[in-house]
C-alpha cells in the first residue's frame, strides 16, 4: 500500500445551488461535491489557498487524496473535474469521487534504483540518468504500491532500464502500452568529449584525401 497518501481538509457545504457557491467563493472557498461509493453526494468547500497550491503542484487529477470532512469518516477519493474561470482561469468548482478498493485509477508511482553497488557501468565511471523519476500506472485502490523498483545491476554504459523488464507489482500495468525507458546509464562527460574528438579526427582524415584529390 502507498505510504503516503496526502490529505485533503474540506469542509460539510450546508447551502445548495447557486447561491451558497458564490457565498462560499466570497468566503475564499472553492465549492465542490463528493459523489459515489453508494452513499449520498457530500457538497463541500475547500480553502482556496490550498486548492490552488494543491493544483499548481501539477498531478492533481491523478493523485488519490484522504479526504478529512468534519463529521464524517475519512475517505479516499480522486478528483475527476475541475471547473474554471472562463477569464481568470481559477478553480470555481470541483468533483471528487470516492473510491472502493477495487475501483481502477491511474497514479503516477515513484521509482525506486536499487543495485548501484553492483552498476559496471556505473563502476567505469557511468552516470545514471533517472528518466522517469515517476511511472503511471493503472491500480486498484486497495492496493496502491509505494514505489516501483528498477535493478541497474549489471548494466553496461550505454545501456537502459526499460518498463518491460521490470516486476510490477500485482495488478498494476502501465498505462503507456509502449515498452519506453525509465533510466539509463550514460558515458561521463570526460569520455563524451574524447569519443566526439576521436569522431572529429576520423572525419578529417577522410575528408584530407578527397581534398588533395581535388587540388590535383
Amino acid at each position: 500500500m502507498a505510504g503516503e497518501i496526502p490529505d485533503l481538509e474540506a469542509r460539510e457545504r450546508t447551502g445548495t445551488g447557486k447561491g451558497a457557491a458564490r457565498q462560499a467563493r466570497r468566503d475564499g472557498m472553492v465549492p465542490g461535491i463528493v459523489f459515489g461509493g453508494d452513499v449520498d453526494p457530500l457538497p463541500i468547500n475547500i480553502p482556496f489557498n490550498v486548492l490552488i497550491k494543491k493544483l499548481r503542484a501539477g498531478r492533481f487529477k491523478s493523485t488519490l487524496f484522504n479526504m478529512k470532512v468534519d463529521g464524517h469518516d475519512d475517505v479516499r477519493v480522486i478528483c475527476r473535474d475541475v471547473q474554471r474561470d472562463v477569464v481568470k482561469d481559477l478553480p470555481t468548482h470541483v468533483d471528487f469521487m470516492r473510491l472502493r478498493r477495487t475501483t481502477q485509477i491511474n497514479l503516477f508511482i515513484p521509482v525506486e534504483v536499487v543495485g548501484e553497488e553492483n552498476c559496471p557501468g556505473l563502476r567505469k565511471g557511468g552516470v545514471l540518468n533517472l528518466v522517469r523519476p515517476e511511472v503511471e500506472l493503472v491500480v486498484t485502490a486497495g492496493d496502491i504500491p509505494d514505489h516501483v523498483t528498477i535493478d541497474v545491476s549489471g548494466i553496461q554504459i550505454g545501456e537502459s532500464v526499460t518498463i518491460s523488464s521490470v516486476d510490477l507489482p500485482q495488478g498494476a500495468k502501465p498505462t503507456i502500452a509502449r515498452d519506453f525507458v525509465i533510466a539509463t546509464i550514460s558515458a561521463p562527460s570526460g569520455l563524451k568529449a574524447a569519443s566526439e574528438d576521436e569522431e572529429d579526427a576520423d572525419v578529417a582524415e577522410e575528408e584530407a584525401p578527397e581534398e588533395a584529390e581535388a587540388e590535383e
